[in-house]
């Protein structure tokens, strides 16, 4: 696996960009070194709107394979509310 991609406390609308551009760095940079399966840490995830969901939603569309490790309960929750919770456990199976 490649180095895991540790996303922020803080995934809402006031840090989408950041993130986002971020992530879209990490994963070219990987996706050059290796097309093994990306691992994405939600480890850290206290805070998460709709915003941050859409950015790990987006993730769907790229060809790479990668995989959400680590979900925490704010990120695990707000995907129950909006009805993510099949998806989520999709991206988190091994």
């Amino acid at each position: 696996m490649s180095q895991a991609f540790e996303l922020p406390e803080e995934m809402t609308i006031y840090s989408a960009v950041e993130t986002r551009d971020a992530l879209l760095a990490w994963v070219t940079a990987q996706t050059a070194a290796s097309s093994k399966v990306l691992e994405i840490s939600a480890a850290k995830v206290s805070e998460i709107d709709g915003s941050g969901l859409q950015l790990l939603v987006s993730l769907s569309h790229i060809d790479q394979p990668w995989k959400l490790t680590q979900p925490t309960d704010a990120l695990v929750q707000a995907c129950a509310t909006l009805g993510l919770g099949d998806w989520l456990a999709e991206q988190t199976a091994a």
